[in-house]
Protein backbone atom coordinates (compact mmCIF):
# COMPACT_ATOMS: atom_id res chain seq x y z
CA UNK A 1 0.00 0.00 0.00
CA UNK A 2 1.59 3.17 -1.24
CA UNK A 3 0.37 6.74 -0.56
CA UNK A 4 0.52 9.62 -3.30
CA UNK A 5 1.95 13.17 -1.74
CA UNK A 6 0.14 15.05 -4.29
CA UNK A 7 0.52 17.94 -3.03
CA UNK A 8 2.95 21.44 -3.16
CA UNK A 9 4.23 21.99 -0.28
CA UNK A 10 6.53 19.80 1.82
CA UNK A 11 5.47 20.68 5.23
CA UNK A 12 2.15 19.25 4.58
CA UNK A 13 3.07 16.64 3.11
CA UNK A 14 5.20 15.34 5.51
CA UNK A 15 2.44 15.82 7.90
CA UNK A 16 0.11 13.91 5.70
CA UNK A 17 2.35 11.23 5.39
CA UNK A 18 2.72 10.57 9.26
CA UNK A 19 -0.82 10.16 9.62
CA UNK A 20 -0.78 8.11 6.67
CA UNK A 21 1.70 5.81 7.99
CA UNK A 22 -0.15 5.54 11.37
CA UNK A 23 -3.25 3.99 9.88
CA UNK A 24 -0.76 1.67 7.79
CA UNK A 25 0.57 2.93 4.83
CA UNK A 26 4.16 1.22 3.66
CA UNK A 27 5.24 3.09 0.77
CA UNK A 28 5.44 6.95 0.46
CA UNK A 29 5.52 8.75 -2.83
CA UNK A 30 6.70 12.12 -3.61
CA UNK A 31 4.21 12.94 -5.99
CA UNK A 32 4.55 14.87 -9.10
CA UNK A 33 2.66 18.28 -8.04
CA UNK A 34 5.07 17.99 -5.26
CA UNK A 35 8.44 17.36 -7.15
CA UNK A 36 7.24 20.06 -10.00
CA UNK A 37 6.86 22.70 -7.00
CA UNK A 38 9.59 21.91 -4.18
CA UNK A 39 12.02 19.86 -6.64
CA UNK A 40 14.37 17.18 -5.51
CA UNK A 41 14.20 19.18 -1.99
CA UNK A 42 10.95 17.56 -1.37
CA UNK A 43 12.14 13.89 -1.63
CA UNK A 44 15.30 15.00 0.75
CA UNK A 45 12.92 16.44 3.18
CA UNK A 46 10.88 13.08 3.26
CA UNK A 47 13.86 11.07 3.34
CA UNK A 48 15.05 12.70 6.33
CA UNK A 49 11.64 12.43 8.24
CA UNK A 50 11.13 8.46 7.35
CA UNK A 51 14.60 7.27 6.71
CA UNK A 52 12.96 3.95 7.24
CA UNK A 53 10.33 3.93 4.41
CA UNK A 54 10.89 3.20 0.25
CA UNK A 55 10.37 6.56 -1.30
CA UNK A 56 8.92 6.71 -4.28
CA UNK A 57 9.68 9.84 -6.82
CA UNK A 58 7.10 10.17 -9.22
CA UNK A 59 9.47 11.96 -11.83
CA UNK A 60 7.46 11.18 -15.14
CA UNK A 61 10.37 11.21 -16.43
CA UNK A 62 10.26 11.91 -20.15
CA UNK A 63 13.73 12.32 -21.12
CA UNK A 64 17.51 12.47 -19.93
CA UNK A 65 17.00 9.16 -18.19
CA UNK A 66 20.31 8.80 -16.89
CA UNK A 67 20.39 12.42 -15.14
CA UNK A 68 17.49 12.58 -13.70
CA UNK A 69 17.52 8.87 -12.27
CA UNK A 70 20.71 10.19 -10.78
CA UNK A 71 19.14 13.43 -9.69
CA UNK A 72 16.07 11.41 -7.51
CA UNK A 73 18.25 8.51 -6.60
CA UNK A 74 20.97 11.04 -4.88
CA UNK A 75 18.19 12.85 -3.44
CA UNK A 76 16.83 9.65 -1.42
CA UNK A 77 14.15 7.79 -3.26
CA UNK A 78 14.66 4.28 -3.58
CA UNK A 79 12.07 4.01 -6.60
CA UNK A 80 11.93 6.25 -9.47
CA UNK A 81 9.19 6.35 -12.01
CA UNK A 82 9.62 6.90 -15.84
CA UNK A 83 7.15 7.62 -18.05
CA UNK A 84 6.33 4.27 -20.40
CA UNK A 85 5.68 6.34 -23.78
CA UNK A 86 8.95 7.63 -23.26
CA UNK A 87 11.08 6.02 -25.88
CA UNK A 88 12.89 3.14 -25.57
CA UNK A 89 16.46 4.84 -25.21
CA UNK A 90 15.18 7.26 -22.30
CA UNK A 91 14.04 3.77 -20.85
CA UNK A 92 17.23 2.04 -21.20
CA UNK A 93 19.23 4.92 -19.90
CA UNK A 94 17.04 5.04 -16.80
CA UNK A 95 17.52 1.56 -15.94
CA UNK A 96 21.41 1.58 -16.25
CA UNK A 97 21.58 4.62 -14.29
CA UNK A 98 18.92 2.91 -11.64
CA UNK A 99 21.83 -0.30 -11.24
CA UNK A 100 24.68 2.23 -10.90
CA UNK A 101 22.83 4.32 -7.89
CA UNK A 102 21.44 0.97 -6.54
CA UNK A 103 17.48 2.22 -7.09
CA UNK A 104 14.46 0.72 -9.07
CA UNK A 105 12.76 1.77 -11.84
CA UNK A 106 8.51 1.87 -11.84
CA UNK A 107 6.96 2.48 -15.48
CA UNK A 108 3.76 4.64 -14.96
CA UNK A 109 1.54 3.51 -18.34
CA UNK A 110 0.18 6.91 -17.97
CA UNK A 111 -2.15 7.74 -21.53
CA UNK A 112 0.24 4.78 -22.82
CA UNK A 113 -1.57 4.07 -26.79
CA UNK A 114 -1.29 0.26 -25.97
CA UNK A 115 -0.55 -0.23 -22.59
CA UNK A 116 -0.90 -3.84 -22.11
CA UNK A 117 1.41 -4.40 -24.73
CA UNK A 118 3.74 -1.47 -23.82
CA UNK A 119 4.37 -3.13 -20.50
CA UNK A 120 5.60 -6.09 -22.11
CA UNK A 121 7.51 -4.19 -23.67
CA UNK A 122 8.69 -2.81 -20.11
CA UNK A 123 9.11 -5.90 -18.92
CA UNK A 124 11.53 -6.93 -21.35
CA UNK A 125 13.23 -3.81 -21.23
CA UNK A 126 14.02 -4.54 -17.57
CA UNK A 127 12.14 -1.94 -15.65
CA UNK A 128 11.19 -3.41 -11.56
CA UNK A 129 7.62 -2.91 -11.57
CA UNK A 130 5.15 -1.64 -13.69
CA UNK A 131 2.12 1.00 -12.80
CA UNK A 132 -1.38 1.14 -14.68
CA UNK A 133 -2.32 4.32 -14.20
CA UNK A 134 -5.53 6.60 -15.11
CA UNK A 135 -4.66 10.05 -14.35
CA UNK A 136 -6.69 12.46 -12.80
CA UNK A 137 -8.26 14.02 -15.53
CA UNK A 138 -9.15 11.05 -17.61
CA UNK A 139 -10.67 9.74 -14.30
CA UNK A 140 -12.78 13.23 -14.36
CA UNK A 141 -14.23 11.67 -17.24
CA UNK A 142 -14.80 8.23 -16.53
CA UNK A 143 -11.87 6.20 -17.15
CA UNK A 144 -10.18 3.95 -14.61
CA UNK A 145 -7.45 1.20 -14.51
CA UNK A 146 -8.78 -1.76 -13.25
CA UNK A 147 -9.87 -3.29 -16.72
CA UNK A 148 -6.62 -2.44 -17.95
CA UNK A 149 -4.59 -3.99 -15.06
CA UNK A 150 -6.13 -7.46 -15.34
CA UNK A 151 -4.98 -7.66 -18.15
CA UNK A 152 -1.16 -6.56 -17.52
CA UNK A 153 -1.12 -8.93 -14.46
CA UNK A 154 -1.87 -11.59 -17.15
CA UNK A 155 1.26 -10.81 -19.35
CA UNK A 156 3.76 -9.75 -17.47
CA UNK A 157 5.50 -11.59 -14.06
CA UNK A 158 7.35 -8.54 -12.89
CA UNK A 159 4.81 -6.41 -10.19
CA UNK A 160 2.23 -4.49 -11.14
CA UNK A 161 0.85 -1.42 -9.12
CA UNK A 162 -2.16 0.09 -9.79
CA UNK A 163 -3.15 4.00 -9.33
CA UNK A 164 -6.21 6.41 -10.31
CA UNK A 165 -8.95 7.41 -7.96
CA UNK A 166 -8.66 4.28 -5.61
CA UNK A 167 -10.78 3.90 -2.80
CA UNK A 168 -11.01 1.24 -0.17
CA UNK A 169 -13.49 -0.70 -2.42
CA UNK A 170 -11.45 -0.47 -5.04
CA UNK A 171 -7.98 -1.30 -3.45
CA UNK A 172 -9.64 -4.69 -2.56
CA UNK A 173 -10.96 -5.53 -5.90
CA UNK A 174 -7.68 -4.84 -7.45
CA UNK A 175 -5.58 -6.63 -5.15
CA UNK A 176 -7.83 -10.01 -5.64
CA UNK A 177 -7.62 -9.39 -9.19
CA UNK A 178 -3.80 -9.70 -8.59
CA UNK A 179 -1.98 -6.05 -7.99
CA UNK A 180 1.09 -5.92 -6.43
CA UNK A 181 0.91 -2.45 -5.01
CA UNK A 182 -1.99 -0.34 -4.63
CA UNK A 183 -0.89 3.70 -4.63
CA UNK A 184 -3.71 5.81 -2.78
CA UNK A 185 -3.70 9.66 -3.05
CA UNK A 186 -6.72 11.69 -3.07
CA UNK A 187 -8.93 9.45 -0.87
CA UNK A 188 -6.53 9.43 1.56
CA UNK A 189 -4.69 12.69 1.41
CA UNK A 190 -7.83 15.25 1.09
CA UNK A 191 -9.69 13.05 4.06
CA UNK A 192 -10.17 15.01 6.68
CA UNK A 193 -9.23 11.81 8.80
CA UNK A 194 -6.12 10.58 7.32
CA UNK A 195 -5.22 7.83 9.32
CA UNK A 196 -8.86 6.55 9.25
CA UNK A 197 -8.94 6.37 5.96
CA UNK A 198 -5.29 4.69 5.53
CA UNK A 199 -6.89 2.24 7.96
CA UNK A 200 -9.96 1.38 5.45
CA UNK A 201 -7.66 0.83 2.75
CA UNK A 202 -4.98 -1.02 4.79
CA UNK A 203 -7.81 -3.37 5.93
CA UNK A 204 -9.31 -3.46 2.44
CA UNK A 205 -5.83 -4.59 0.98
CA UNK A 206 -5.16 -7.47 3.60
CA UNK A 207 -8.52 -8.95 3.21
CA UNK A 208 -9.31 -8.34 -0.47
CA UNK A 209 -12.34 -9.62 -2.31
CA UNK A 210 -14.52 -9.04 -5.66
CA UNK A 211 -16.68 -6.24 -5.98
CA UNK A 212 -19.99 -7.05 -6.74
CA UNK A 213 -21.90 -5.85 -10.00
CA UNK A 214 -23.63 -2.44 -9.19
CA UNK A 215 -24.95 -1.29 -12.71
CA UNK A 216 -26.63 2.39 -13.15
CA UNK A 217 -26.98 4.91 -15.26
CA UNK A 218 -24.65 8.02 -16.24
CA UNK A 219 -27.50 9.88 -15.08
CA UNK A 220 -28.02 8.24 -11.63
CA UNK A 221 -23.92 8.35 -10.95
CA UNK A 222 -24.31 12.16 -11.84
CA UNK A 223 -27.32 13.03 -9.48
CA UNK A 224 -25.35 10.76 -6.85
CA UNK A 225 -21.86 12.84 -6.89
CA UNK A 226 -23.84 15.89 -7.18
CA UNK A 227 -25.69 15.14 -3.81
CA UNK A 228 -22.50 15.61 -1.55
CA UNK A 229 -21.02 18.88 -3.26
CA UNK A 230 -22.26 22.23 -2.58
CA UNK A 231 -22.69 24.91 -5.77
CA UNK A 232 -19.48 26.81 -4.95
CA UNK A 233 -17.93 22.92 -5.39
CA UNK A 234 -19.28 22.95 -8.27
CA UNK A 235 -18.10 26.73 -9.56
CA UNK A 236 -14.50 25.91 -8.26
CA UNK A 237 -14.65 22.90 -10.72
CA UNK A 238 -16.09 24.48 -13.19
CA UNK A 239 -12.94 27.32 -12.84
CA UNK A 240 -15.49 30.05 -11.24
CA UNK A 241 -18.09 29.83 -13.83
CA UNK A 242 -21.32 28.27 -13.91
CA UNK A 243 -22.98 30.46 -11.54
CA UNK A 244 -26.69 32.25 -12.15
CA UNK A 245 -26.31 36.11 -10.94
CA UNK A 246 -29.33 37.36 -9.04
CA UNK A 247 -31.06 34.44 -8.58
CA UNK A 248 -31.44 33.15 -5.04
CA UNK A 249 -33.20 30.50 -3.21
CA UNK A 250 -37.23 31.38 -2.40
CA UNK A 251 -36.95 28.41 0.24
CA UNK A 252 -33.96 27.88 2.85
CA UNK A 253 -32.19 24.92 3.62
CA UNK A 254 -33.98 22.69 0.01
CA UNK A 255 -31.61 21.88 -2.35
CA UNK A 256 -32.23 21.17 -5.92
CA UNK A 257 -30.27 18.75 -8.46
CA UNK A 258 -31.95 18.35 -12.45
CA UNK A 259 -31.88 18.68 -15.87
CA UNK A 260 -32.82 21.57 -17.57
CA UNK A 261 -36.19 22.16 -19.19
CA UNK A 262 -35.85 25.45 -20.84
CA UNK A 263 -38.68 28.42 -21.07
CA UNK A 264 -38.40 31.64 -23.10
CA UNK A 265 -40.78 34.09 -21.94
CA UNK A 266 -41.84 37.68 -22.01
CA UNK A 267 -42.43 40.19 -19.09
CA UNK A 268 -45.28 38.49 -17.29
CA UNK A 269 -46.11 36.01 -19.43
CA UNK A 270 -46.97 32.90 -17.42
CA UNK A 271 -48.48 30.43 -20.56
CA UNK A 272 -45.31 28.69 -21.59
CA UNK A 273 -44.25 28.44 -18.26
CA UNK A 274 -47.25 26.60 -16.95
CA UNK A 275 -47.24 24.39 -20.43
CA UNK A 276 -43.69 23.20 -19.17
CA UNK A 277 -44.82 21.24 -16.21
CA UNK A 278 -46.55 19.06 -19.19
CA UNK A 279 -42.90 19.07 -20.82
CA UNK A 280 -41.23 18.22 -18.07
CA UNK A 281 -40.15 14.49 -16.87
CA UNK A 282 -39.27 13.01 -13.21
CA UNK A 283 -36.47 14.74 -12.01
CA UNK A 284 -36.59 17.94 -14.24
CA UNK A 285 -36.05 21.37 -13.25
CA UNK A 286 -38.18 23.97 -14.93
CA UNK A 287 -35.88 26.76 -15.95
CA UNK A 288 -37.80 30.25 -16.81
CA UNK A 289 -36.25 33.22 -18.36
CA UNK A 290 -39.14 36.19 -18.07
CA UNK A 291 -37.07 39.06 -18.09
CA UNK A 292 -39.00 41.27 -15.30
CA UNK A 293 -38.49 42.05 -11.20
CA UNK A 294 -42.01 43.36 -10.99
CA UNK A 295 -44.45 40.67 -12.77
CA UNK A 296 -44.56 37.12 -12.15
CA UNK A 297 -44.76 34.13 -14.25
CA UNK A 298 -44.83 31.66 -11.93
CA UNK A 299 -46.91 31.39 -8.98
CA UNK A 300 -48.54 28.20 -6.30
CA UNK A 301 -50.72 26.79 -8.30
CA UNK A 302 -47.78 26.18 -10.92
CA UNK A 303 -45.63 24.98 -8.05
CA UNK A 304 -48.48 22.22 -7.13
CA UNK A 305 -48.84 21.15 -10.08
CA UNK A 306 -44.87 20.51 -10.16
CA UNK A 307 -45.60 17.31 -7.59
CA UNK A 308 -47.54 15.79 -9.88
CA UNK A 309 -44.69 15.38 -12.24
CA UNK A 310 -42.33 14.86 -9.63
CA UNK A 311 -40.43 17.70 -11.04
CA UNK A 312 -37.33 18.60 -9.05
CA UNK A 313 -37.54 22.36 -9.07
CA UNK A 314 -38.48 25.88 -10.77
CA UNK A 315 -35.72 28.64 -11.64
CA UNK A 316 -36.88 32.00 -12.84
CA UNK A 317 -35.15 34.73 -14.16
CA UNK A 318 -37.72 36.94 -12.89
CA UNK A 319 -40.20 37.14 -10.25
CA UNK A 320 -42.62 34.28 -8.44
CA UNK A 321 -45.83 35.22 -6.21
CA UNK A 322 -47.69 33.46 -3.70
CA UNK A 323 -44.50 32.78 -1.68
CA UNK A 324 -46.05 31.74 1.14
CA UNK A 325 -47.82 28.76 -0.80
CA UNK A 326 -44.52 28.02 -1.80
CA UNK A 327 -42.75 27.15 0.95
CA UNK A 328 -46.07 25.14 2.58
CA UNK A 329 -45.80 23.09 -0.73
CA UNK A 330 -41.74 22.62 -0.20
CA UNK A 331 -40.82 22.13 -3.79
CA UNK A 332 -37.54 24.02 -4.57
CA UNK A 333 -37.49 27.56 -6.03
CA UNK A 334 -35.23 30.08 -7.28
CA UNK A 335 -36.02 33.94 -8.41
CA UNK A 336 -34.69 37.09 -8.27
CA UNK A 337 -37.57 38.19 -6.07
CA UNK A 338 -41.20 37.55 -5.29
CA UNK A 339 -44.17 40.16 -5.86
CA UNK A 340 -47.95 39.98 -5.51
CA UNK A 341 -48.85 40.47 -8.98
CA UNK A 342 -48.88 38.14 -12.32
CA UNK A 343 -49.48 38.88 -15.95
CA UNK A 344 -51.55 37.57 -18.85
CA UNK A 345 -51.37 33.75 -20.11
CA UNK A 346 -50.45 35.24 -23.68
CA UNK A 347 -48.69 32.05 -25.09
CA UNK A 348 -45.44 33.66 -26.67
CA UNK A 349 -42.08 32.12 -26.35
CA UNK A 350 -41.17 28.46 -26.52
CA UNK A 351 -39.89 25.45 -24.55
CA UNK A 352 -36.81 23.71 -24.81
CA UNK A 353 -34.93 25.79 -27.09
CA UNK A 354 -31.47 27.36 -25.37
CA UNK A 355 -31.90 30.08 -22.89
CA UNK A 356 -29.99 32.76 -20.73
CA UNK A 357 -31.12 32.38 -17.38
CA UNK A 358 -29.12 34.61 -14.99
CA UNK A 359 -26.67 35.74 -17.78
CA UNK A 360 -25.43 32.16 -18.14
CA UNK A 361 -26.71 30.54 -21.04
CA UNK A 362 -29.20 26.81 -20.71
CA UNK A 363 -29.84 24.22 -23.45
CA UNK A 364 -32.11 21.64 -22.63
CA UNK A 365 -30.68 18.83 -20.63
CA UNK A 366 -28.24 20.60 -18.65
CA UNK A 367 -27.79 20.02 -15.42
CA UNK A 368 -28.79 22.81 -12.69
CA UNK A 369 -27.88 22.75 -9.25
CA UNK A 370 -29.62 24.66 -6.52
CA UNK A 371 -28.61 25.34 -2.77
CA UNK A 372 -28.86 28.41 -0.21
CA UNK A 373 -25.69 30.13 -2.14
CA UNK A 374 -27.55 29.88 -5.46
CA UNK A 375 -27.64 28.45 -9.01
CA UNK A 376 -25.37 26.74 -11.29
CA UNK A 377 -25.73 25.45 -14.77
CA UNK A 378 -23.05 22.62 -15.44
CA UNK A 379 -23.62 21.98 -19.63
CA UNK A 380 -24.75 18.32 -20.20
CA UNK A 381 -21.66 17.13 -22.35
CA UNK A 382 -19.39 17.77 -19.17
CA UNK A 383 -21.88 16.89 -16.39
CA UNK A 384 -19.84 13.51 -15.22
CA UNK A 385 -16.65 15.33 -14.99
CA UNK A 386 -17.57 18.44 -13.90
CA UNK A 387 -19.58 16.15 -10.91
CA UNK A 388 -16.02 14.03 -10.42
CA UNK A 389 -14.09 17.14 -10.46
CA UNK A 390 -16.19 19.12 -7.62
CA UNK A 391 -15.98 15.93 -5.38
CA UNK A 392 -12.74 16.83 -5.43
CA UNK A 393 -12.66 20.42 -4.64
CA UNK A 394 -15.10 19.24 -1.75
CA UNK A 395 -12.62 16.77 -0.16
CA UNK A 396 -9.48 19.13 -0.13
CA UNK A 397 -11.89 21.50 1.59
CA UNK A 398 -12.17 18.93 4.18
CA UNK A 399 -8.40 18.37 4.38
CA UNK A 400 -8.31 21.91 4.75
CA UNK A 401 -10.89 22.45 7.18
CA UNK A 402 -9.09 19.76 9.39
CA UNK A 403 -5.73 21.62 9.34
CA UNK A 404 -6.91 25.23 10.44
CA UNK A 405 -9.10 23.38 13.19
CA UNK A 406 -5.99 22.03 14.32
CA UNK A 407 -5.15 25.87 14.73
CA UNK A 408 -3.70 26.96 11.28
CA UNK A 409 -5.62 30.00 9.06
CA UNK A 410 -6.41 29.63 5.68
CA UNK A 411 -3.56 31.89 4.92
CA UNK A 412 -1.18 29.76 6.68
CA UNK A 413 -2.69 26.11 5.21
CA UNK A 414 -2.65 28.05 1.68
CA UNK A 415 0.68 29.33 1.42
CA UNK A 416 -0.38 32.33 0.23
CA UNK A 417 2.33 34.29 0.69
CA UNK A 418 4.49 32.34 -0.93
CA UNK A 419 2.17 31.96 -4.39
CA UNK A 420 0.63 35.56 -4.78
CA UNK A 421 1.75 37.40 -7.63
CA UNK A 422 4.02 40.50 -6.89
Amino acid sequence: MQVALDLLETDRAIQIAKESLEGGADWIEVGTPLIKSEGMDAIREIRKNFPDRTIIADMKIADTGSIEVEMGAKAGADIIVVLASSDDSTIQEAIRAAKKYGVRIMADLISANDPVSRSIEMEKLGVDYINVHAGIDQQMKGQDSLAIMKEVVAQVSIPVAIAGGLDAASCSEAVFAGANIVIVGGNIVRSSNVTESSKAIRQSVDSPCAAPILKSSPDEEIRKILEGVSTPNISDAMHRKGAMQDIFSMLPGKKMIGTAVTVQTFKGDWAKAVEAIDEAKEGDVIVIYNGSRNVAPWGGLATLSCLNKSIAGVVVDGAVRDIDEIRKIGLPVFATSNVPNAGEPKGFGEINSEIVCGNQSVSPGDYIIGDDNGVVVIPKERAYEIARRAKEVEKTEQRLSEEIRRGSTLSEVMKLKKWEKH
